[in-house]
Order: structure tokens, then C-alpha cells, then sequence
């Protein structure tokens, strides 16, 4: 299962030798899961057993070091990623335990770029979940090393056999233990390390340990041509090989190393920090790429480097204010420092630079490549921000679909709910928010009705401020399906000085994925000046006015005209997306044409031809993964076709469940969670991320363009 090459790729994995330069005593590692899973208390333990902590953490006592926002403590799940650090062997571990539920998932992309490796856990009850095989997706995506952790082993249903045969089953032959349990359910009470040869094996083990410690060894030299010939050529090699050989198969995905512990029982605690040492990538084993004047350029995990920067996490605390989680990938940073940040001009000065312990702060000197650390009170940085001589790509969210309009409950709080709501999307890059062009009413948009319910509880107990929201709100967008031409002639006359403006154009449909630099050609528009392009629209202009029939200083005044009638819309108010215009004529006045009359006869004129180039509304479609029963498969196979949904197959999740997945418009979905916990006695569950926006069925179409409340525009024309 080697990784092929890329270039490009935001981490390029390759072999880096162990005394490569850096912060070799450092591992950063993000725990992933499901909900329910485990994780939370697994970190909470590893402080105990380290020694970081002299009380025993409960995330059920509401004690926990990671859930210590009150939302946590009130739910008994995690929200957001918290950041907390142990020592162990002299080695200092940055762990980042991150949600389980995918309503938060864009807290869990968010720690991936901070980390060299991702720690999956697996419930031993349960087994894989739906969320499970997300995070360890967006793992694969982010290039990092992968480690599975089976949770809970004492549970009186885990099977260590069973469960290794559902990893397998799911990503492939990389998955190999690294220990294999003594006893299990009731009768766990620990594990056989493979990396120690065993002479006499303990009878208790639950496993063939010489068998599993053979395919091991055969997984792990993968990485390394030279030892893999030796192997196979029948010479062992020695552990210390077998130690310097471990993160870089790791790394490289030809080991995917899976672990046993009890947490609640701290039961594999310690061998549990013994393998994440062994096999965790250390920074400078993963070589990562930033872009600089331009050019893409490798970072090395070198404290004497330029510095390279990214904040992955900003939060709101209501004592230290605005927090931004900061990973340094080279260089190093100091208090009061001056450095450059990629959304700033002017450099800032860095203030204290805080170690994180949950929601703790502690002022340290300084931090240097391989660290992660918080900033405090910068209003310049943001989620994404790079600091320093480079700038790291940006990170990928999906996009928030689920939308309420929001309101304050007492009348006259309108400012303090916006802002309110812009601390929110300060904390939550999975959060938008909006003003509906028809309604003028606050739009909030997230992943899910729990992502947004869970939002309304944190500013009440935060900001003390109480909200009422209406039903969710579908986020149509309007385009055109065939091409047409017109003009609009903007002409008034109030006794003074009038007003004066003429505009022709031709508008034609422009697909999502269309190359703009060859599409935009003289030879399709023979007139061509220049082109305007707007990517949040796909939206093309084209300048193509011969002969000064309107003058160059009034173009501006035209583009702007444009842009206010693709917010404001044609059909029922919605954005406008898909659409290129060519200018090519109009007239004007010597006294009475200004910029305000020729951006009214843009946007009028784009407004009438819009209409006769065949409008429709583009409505957004999901894709879904619907993990059931098996015997309730053909239910939701019936329950999607009825939504108008597509059904594009189905795979197996281990046990009896299965993973339904689908296309469906969002508009059907909107309260799905409702029904899939009815349809299945609470034993289903989905995943939703946007697919792309296509034509809504006539009917539809014309129920929601009734119902619209567009403003009424009067203009006249001559």
C-alpha cells in the first residue's frame, strides 16, 4: 500500500533518517475517532499515567482536561479539538484529541494540519463507524501517518480476531497489530509487544504471536529495499532496524499499526506510549511544502531555518481573550518578535507565547519548529493564517449547508447578535453567516441542525444572549440555460440635471468547469478589450466596446452594476452563478450620463435579458453515507427514492451494518437525522457533504419563485 509520488502534494512523505535535523524529541499526534469511541478519555488517561495530571480525569464527572467547555461538560462529548501535551522517555508528545460526530468535523481538519500522524480509535464494541472511515480519509488526503488504537477492550463484546479482520477488510493489508491482547472483554489485562522476540509466548494471548510478529517484520521493512532482500533472503533483522525502520513505513503507509488499551482501566497505557514513540513520524520525517515569491518550496523541520508558521485553530476564551493556535514548521519564534503574517501588510509584534494544557495557558520563552503553542490577543491572525517567509496552503473545509434565520430574542439586541455570531466565525471555519437579499434576516449556515443548535447554547451561556431561529433555509442559486441578447436604456429627467445611460449585451451560460483562458478568445468575441472573472460567482465580463459609445470611465460603474444584480439575483432573490456577459454597445450623454445611471442600466439590463435566457434555480445536492442495519437497507433504499434522491451503491461496515451512499437535493434532507433515528430505532447514522448545485425540477421551481418576496424595482426605460 505505498503512497505514490507527488510533487505537488501539501506533504510529500518520504524516509528521513533519525538523526536528521529538528525537533527529533517531539511527536504531534491528532486522536480521531467516532463518536463514543474512546478518545477523550484515552488522552485524559495518558496525562494521568504521565504524570501530567495527579487526579484521575472523567469526561462523565465533568473533570475531563480535554471537554472543558461547558457545552462538553453538559453534552459528555467532545465539540472542539483541545490541544494537550505529556512527557514520556524524554520525549515530549502534543496531542490533539478532536470530535467525534461529523456535525464538527472541520475541528478534526483543522488539527490534521498541526500533526505528523493521526490516531484512530476504534471502539472494540462497535467497530468501525461512519465517522471513523471519515477521519481516516481526511488523514489519507492530509498525507499523514496512520495509527489505529482499539479502545475499550474490556468490553465483554470485543473480538480482537473479529475486529482486525473488519480493519483489514476496510483499508487493506497495511493494517497489522503491533500487540496482540492478553485475554479480552473481562479477562483483558494487557498486551504482547511483537517488536520483543518471544520465546515463550504467554498462553493468555488471543492471538498466533509469532505468526502475527512474522507479518509484522514483513510490513515494516516494505519501506527499505535493501533490509526487505535481507529478510526475504532469511536474515532477521534486529530490532534496532526494526526501531529506525518503523515511522518511516509508517509514514509512508505501508504499516498502519494497530494498538489494544483499556483506558478507563489504564490497562496498555504505558506500551501504548511506548508504540506511539516507535511509530509516530517525527516532524522532520515529513517533508512539507509551502509557496513563497511564487515558487513552491520544501520545508525542513530545522529551528535555525526562515521561519513557516500556520494558525490551525482560533478561540474565543472568556478570559484570555482571542486565542490563535499556532504550528511552527521551521524557525523559531520569540515574545515581542516582529514578524510577517500573509493577510497583514504591516508585520506584527508577537505577544506572550502560551503553552496549551486543555484550557490551560502557561507563558513560555519561546517555540521552535515541531511546536505547537497559542498566540493571545492578535486581531490580525485567523484560521489559515501563515506567519513568517512562506506561506502554507490553506486549509480545506467542506461546506456548511444547513442554514436557520436567526434573530435576537429581545428587540434592540441586533448588534450584539452580529457580534455575537462573528466570534462564532472566528472559532468555526464550518460556520457562514449571511443576510438574506429577500428577508434582510441573519442567516446562520452550518454542518448539521445539531452543529447549529450546539452554537445557540454556547453564545447564550457565553454572551447571555437568547436567539429564535425559523426553519432552515435552502441556499438556491439562479443561472441561465441558453444564450440572449438585449439592452436597457436608463433615462430620467427631474427638472435638474437627468440621468443617462444605455447598455447592450449578450449573455451566454458558462459551465462550472470552464478553462476561462480559452474560453475568453477573440475568437469567440472578435471585439474583446479585456475580461473581468469572478470565481465566488463563475461570472465572466467581457469588455468588447468599440468606438467609445460608452466611455472608459463609466465601466467600473458597469461591472458594479453587474455584482449587485448576482447578489441580489433575477428569479426569486437568489445569488447568480454560471453566466458570462459581453458588453458590446451602449450610449451615453455628454451632461447627463454619470456612473450612477450606467451601473442602474447594467443591472437592468442584465436583469431583462437574464429573463429571456431560459432562468432556472440551481438547488444544492448532498452527497450521503447512511450506515444501517443490514435489515434496514431497504428501507432507506425506499425512503431515498422517494426524496428524489439516487442511490450509487452500497459497502459493507463490518458486523451487520452496511453504508448506504447517495445523492439526494438538499431541500429532502433538511431534518434527515429526525428520520433516520425513527427509520432505525436510533441505531443509524450519516455523514452529508455538498456535491455540487443542479436545474430544480419545474414544479419546484415555480412553487419557490411564487413565494418570493423580491423588492420592487421601478426604473424606466425608453
Amino acid at each position: 500500500m505505498r503512497r505514490s509520488a507527488d510533487s505537488m502534494a501539501l506533504f510529500k512523505l518520504e524516509g528521513v533518517p533519525m538523526t536528521a535535523s529538528g525537533n527529533g524529541g517531539v511527536r504531534n499526534i491528532a486522536f480521531c475517532g467516532h463518536g463514543a469511541a474512546g478518545k477523550t478519555t484515552l488522552v485524559d488517561a495518558l496525562l494521568h499515567v504521565t504524570g501530567m495530571v495527579k487526579d484521575r480525569p472523567s469526561v462523565d464527572a465533568g473533570t475531563s482536561i480535554c471537554d472543558f467547555d461547558a457545552e462538553e461538560k453538559a453534552h459528555r462529548y467532545s465539540i472542539e479539538s483541545s490541544v494537550v501535551h505529556c512527557t514520556h522517555n524524554g520525549c515530549r508528545l502534543n496531542l490533539i484529541d478532536t470530535p467525534g460526530y461529523p456535525d464538527f468535523i472541520g475541528q478534526t481538519i483543522a488539527a490534521l494540519r498541526a500533526v505528523e500522524s493521526a490516531a484512530i480509535c476504534v471502539n472494540g464494541h462497535t467497530g468501525i463507524q461512519i465517522n471513523t472511515r471519515r477521519v481516516f480519509q481526511e488523514a489519507e488526503k492530509a498525507h499523514l501517518g496512520r495509527m489505529i488504537i482499539l479502545t475499550k477492550m474490556d468490553d465483554e463484546h470485543a473480538d480482537f480476531d473479529q475486529l482486525i479482520e473488519q480493519l483489514r477488510k476496510t483499508w487493506g493489508s497495511a493494517v497489522v497489530p503491533m500487540q496482540i491482547p492478553r485475554g479480552q472483554g473481562h479477562s483483558f489485562k494487557g498486551v504482547v509487544d511483537l517488536l520483543k522476540v518471544q520465546d515463550n509466548p504467554p498462553a493468555d494471548a488471543v492471538s498466533n504471536v509469532g505468526t502475527a510478529r512474522e507479518r509484522l517484520i514483513e510490513s515494516i521493512v516494505e519501506v527499505d529495499e535493501t533490509v526487505m532482500e535481507r529478510y526475504f533472503g532469511g536474515e532477521i533483522p534486529s530490532e534496532e532496524e526494526l526501531l529506525e525502520l518503523l515511522p518511516r513505513s509508517v509514514a509512508a503507509g505501508s504499516l498502519i499499526p494497530v494498538f489494544c488499551v483499556a483506558a478507563k482501566a489504564e490497562i496498555g497505557l504505558k506500551e501504548l506510549l511506548d508504540g506511539l514513540l516507535r511509530c509516530a513520524p517525527r516532524p522532520a520525517q515529513v517533508e512539507r511544502l509551502a509557496r513563497r515569491n511564487g515558487e513552491t518550496i520544501r520545508l525542513t523541520d530545522d529551528p535555525q531555518g526562515p521561519l513557516v508558521a500556520q494558525v490551525f485553530r482560533t478561540r474565543i476564551d472568556p478570559f484570555v481573550q482571542k486565542l490563535s493556535y499556532l504550528r511552527i514548521y521551521s524557525g523559531q519564534i520569540h515574545k515581542d518578535d516582529s514578524v510577517h503574517a500573509s493577510n497583514v501588510r504591516k508585520n506584527i509584534k508577537l505577544g506572550p507565547i502560551l503553552e496549551m494544557q486543555g484550557g490551560q495557558t502557561q507563558a513560555v520563552d519561546g517555540a521552535k519548529a515541531g511546536d505547537i503553542v497559542a498566540l493571545a490577543k492578535i486581531e490580525e491572525l485567523h484560521t489559515g493564517t501563515s506567519l513568517g517567509e512562506a506561506e502554507m496552503p490553506p486549509v480545506e473545509f467542506p461546506r456548511p449547508m444547513v442554514g436557520l434565520a436567526v434573530a435576537p430574542k429581545t428587540r434592540g439586541d441586533e448588534n450584539k447578535l452580529s457580534s455575537t455570531l462573528h466570534k462564532v466565525l472566528e472559532e468555526d471555519p464550518t460556520f457562514r453567516l449571511a443576510i438574506d437579499p429577500q428577508t434582510s434576516e441573519m442567516v446562520m449556515t452550518g454542518m448539521s441542525e445539531l452543529h447549529l443548535q450546539v452554537i445557540q447554547q454556547r453564545i447564550s451561556r457565553r454572551d447571555k444572549l437568547d436567539v429564535v431561529t425559523h426553519d432552515p433555509k435552502i441556499p438556491y442559486h439562479e443561472t441561465i440555460q441558453t444564450a440572449a441578447e438585449g439592452s436597457y436604456r436608463h433615462k430620467k429627467q427631474t427638472g435638474g440635471r437627468g440621468q443617462f445611460g444605455e447598455v447592450h449585451i449578450r449573455m451566454i451560460p458558462l459551465p462550472r468547469d470552464t478553462n476561462i483562458s480559452t474560453f475568453a478568445t477573440k475568437a469567440r468575441f472578435p471585439s474583446m478589450k479585456e475580461t473581468h472573472y469572478d470565481a465566488e460567482h463563475n461570472f465572466l465580463w467581457v469588455d468588447s466596446v468599440v468606438g467609445g459609445t460608452i466611455p472608459g470611465n463609466f465601466m467600473p460603474a458597469v461591472e458594479k452594476g453587474f455584482k449587485e444584480r448576482l447578489v441580489k439575483g433575477v428569479l426569486a432573490g437568489y445569488p447568480i452563478q454560471d453566466v458570462c456577459v459581453e458588453v458590446h454597445f451602449g450610449k451615453h450623454h455628454p451632461v447627463d450620463s454619470s456612473e450612477a445611471a450606467f451601473k442602474t442600466a447594467a443591472s437592468m439590463a442584465f436583469r431583462d435579458v437574464f429573463r429571456s435566457a431560459k432562468p432556472c434555480l440551481l438547488e444544492p445536492v448532498v452527497k450521503m453515507d447512511i450506515t444501517v442495519p443490514e435489515n434496514f437497507v431497504g428501507d432507506v433504499y425506499g425512503d431515498m427514492s422517494s426524496r428524489g434522491g439516487r442511490v450509487l451503491g452500497s459497502d459493507s461496515a463490518g458486523g451487520n451494518l452496511q453504508v448506504i451512499h447517495c445523492e439526494v437535493p438538499l431541500r429532502c434532507v433538511a431534518h434527515y437525522s429526525r428520520t433516520i433515528s425513527s427509520m432505525t430505532g436510533g441505531q443509524g447514522s450519516y455523514t452529508m457533504d455538498f456535491a455540487h448545485y443542479e436545474a430544480m425540477p419545474a414544479n419546484v421551481q415555480q412553487e419557490v419563485v411564487s413565494t418570493a418576496k423580491l423588492p420592487h424595482e421601478e426604473e424606466e426605460a425608453s
